[in-house]
């Protein structure tokens, strides 16, 4: 199955696992940075709800403007806001500053639907559903990991926790660019466009 991969959508999978990456390292320590930098358990709450709320707003009017502009660029601003969220937690020392560090963390999914029609778009017709359980297993296998490094960049400081996940992210969003965002038009197949079917 991976061989049936385009060479777009192996670019799209390193820079997705990296971005992954950036999410899991300090995805279970939020709740720990967050209540002793401003916010209790109510708080804790609130902040889920301003990330829903909006990841929620951002769906339906993004989509529509992928489709008409392109999928690529709110791909690139995705990956972007997934990296500027660790940083965000660096200076995140009141409630204030959480809620914004979760409006940004919101933004992430941004560019998700834009995402996920790059993948299918890299499929012939009649592989759709196995290239896309494919792509999200091999992902999801590989970014596991995250959670043990980012454990182990805990034991090294909080700092240094947020810290290795932006590098993370940045890397991907830097591979995305490179391979998949600047790709000129003229040169054969192009991400985010249909493959035909043999």
């Amino acid at each position: 199955m991976v061989k049936s991969f385009t060479p777009g959508l192996r670019e799209l999978l390193v820079s997705d696992i990296l971005i992954r990456f950036c999410e899991r390292i300090p995805y279970v320590w939020l709740i720990i940075w967050a209540t002793t930098h401003g916010a209790d358990a109510q708080r804790w709450g609130w902040l889920a709800a301003i990330e829903m709320t909006t990841a929620m707003l951002c769906y339906i009017p993004v989509a529509h403007l992928a489709d008409k502009y392109g999928r690529r660029p709110f791909v690139l601003a995705t990956f972007g806001f997934f990296t500027l969220f660790p940083v965000t937690l660096l200076w995140a020392d009141s409630f204030g500053w959480l809620a914004l560090a979760f409006v940004v963390r919101g933004l992430k999914e941004f560019g998700e639907p834009a995402r996920k029609a790059l993948i299918i778009g890299e499929a012939s017709a009649e592989m759709r559903a196995r290239t896309y359980g494919a792509y999200y297993l091999i992902r999801d296998c590989t970014v596991t990991s995250g959670s043990f490094v980012g454990l182990w960049l805990w034991k090294l400081g909080p700092r240094v926790n947020f810290a290795g996940a932006a590098v993370c992210g940045a890397l991907g969003t830097l591979w995305f660019w490179w391979f998949i965002y600047r790709a000129p038009a003229a040169k054969g197949h192009q991400p985010g466009t249909p493959v035909k079917a043999a």
